[in-house]
């Protein structure tokens, strides 16, 4: 017997600033919404004021977790201590496993002056957390799409949807959804979500109703989803928006800064191996 998932918190994005001045919203990992197991943060950046981004987010560590950056407008160019390097463009995501440890820089390059995406942090098991660093990038043209009339259609980073389309990222430690969608005023977007994930929805235009709720989802909140394996989504105006959703680890977190681990004897390890050069 299905259920359909409905709205159990709407919160509000906190304004926020890291790197190098960048200014963000901070979904995930504010004083309202510290963790949704297993995402550790999620951002939204967006500017048309190359003062707000231009500084970006110099060389910086991460060990124990991955980084997924979506870019919607602009460029992000990255290098690591690893050697590798590139550019993530409009429309493209980058999915970094950092594992064991990695220093990596995201510098924006503007388009027109505007830069716009998204930043989520996932967290990794225990078992897994020193794994050598590795990424997936892939451009927008990589990234499945689904048109399924009646004003809805979608792109596919992760996860399977009703109509088996498989997203263009491989995790099995999460079994990640991450689903860009767009609807048409009135229109209804309907698929099934692994009972057990956490899930979210977070509203980038427009407006809608989610589930049963009389409720009314509007432009830079976070909805979270309740239990359930389905969601049913109906627009109230032309809407963009993301569905995340991941299978929660249920392990003790220790996190201080870039680094996310288990215990704080970790976390101390991760500083000192820093200092000393040898964290990548």
């Amino acid at each position: 017997m299905t259920s359909t998932r409905e709205v159990k918190q709407i919160f509000n994005g906190m304004p926020a600033s890291d790197g190098d001045g960048v200014q963000l919203t901070r979904i995930i990992g504010s004083p309202y919404l510290n963790t949704l197991d297993p995402f550790l943060l999620f951002d939204a950046f967006g500017s048309d004021k190359p003062q707000d981004y231009i500084g970006g987010f110099p060389p910086h560590p991460h060990r124990g977790f991955e980084t997924v950056t979506y870019m919607l407008a602009g460029k992000m160019r990255h290098q690591d201590s690893a050697g590798n390097s590139g550019v993530i463009e409009s429309g493209g995501v980058q999915w970094m496993t950092a594992g064991r440890g990695i220093i990596h820089s995201e510098m924006p390059e503007q388009e027109q002056g505007l830069l716009a995406g998204f930043q989520l942090w996932v967290n990794l098991p225990a078992a897994h957390k020193m794994n050598a660093p590795q990424y997936q990038e892939k451009p927008r043209t990589e990234i499945p799409q689904e048109n399924r009339g009646n004003g809805v259609s979608l792109k596919v980073i992760a996860g399977k949807t009703r109509l088996d389309t498989r997203g263009i990222i491989d995790n099995t430690f999460v079994d990640p959804i991450y689903w860009d969608v767009k609807l048409d005023n009135s229109s209804q977007f309907e698929d099934a979500i692994p009972s057990g994930h956490n899930a979210f929805v977070y509203l980038i235009e427009g407006s809608v109703v989610i589930g049963d709720s009389d409720s009314v989802v509007t432009a830079g909140k976070i909805a979270v989803l309740d239990e359930g394996d389905r969601v049913n989504i109906t627009a109230a105006a032309d809407s963009r928006f993301l569905l995340v959703a991941g299978k929660p680890l249920n392990e003790p977190i220790s996190r201080a800064g870039p680094f996310v681990m288990n215990t704080r004897a970790e976390i101390n390890q991760a500083f000192a191996d820093y200092q000393a050069g040898t964290l990548a």
